[in-house]
């Protein structure tokens, strides 16, 4: 699993950050432009608000969850959420989960 979730955090980070480059390309960092654009139709907006929900979900958990398993860069994972989204924040968690749950079963054996 763990290849498949670094795989979909490779995935998770190359494909929004194609959009964003050609937004930032044509129009450079106009935050009240890409804030307009996010929520310009309803459908855009249904999406945007879904992602900035999932986001604050998937901080808390990251969080609680991390913290609980001893899960190491957490903070990794907050900024990438943070700075591209759940598509790379969540897949980037569950690497690092993974792992660290993988690390535990070898060291009960």
């Amino acid at each position: 699993m763990q290849r498949l979730y670094l795989f979909a955090a490779f995935v998770g980070a190359a494909l929004p950050l194609i959009y964003l480059f050609r937004f930032l390309a044509a129009h450079g960092p106009d935050l009240r432009l890409l804030l307009g654009q996010l929520f310009q139709t309803d459908i855009s907006a249904f999406f945007g608000v879904d992602v900035i929900i999932s986001g604050l979900v998937l901080l808390v958990f990251i969080g609680r969850e991390g913290r609980r398993l001893g899960v190491r860069g957490l903070w990794v994972c907050v900024l990438s959420t943070l700075l591209v989204g759940v598509s790379l924040g969540l897949p980037l968690f569950l690497f690092f989960r993974e792992r660290r749950l993988a690390r535990e079963r070898a060291a009960t054996l």
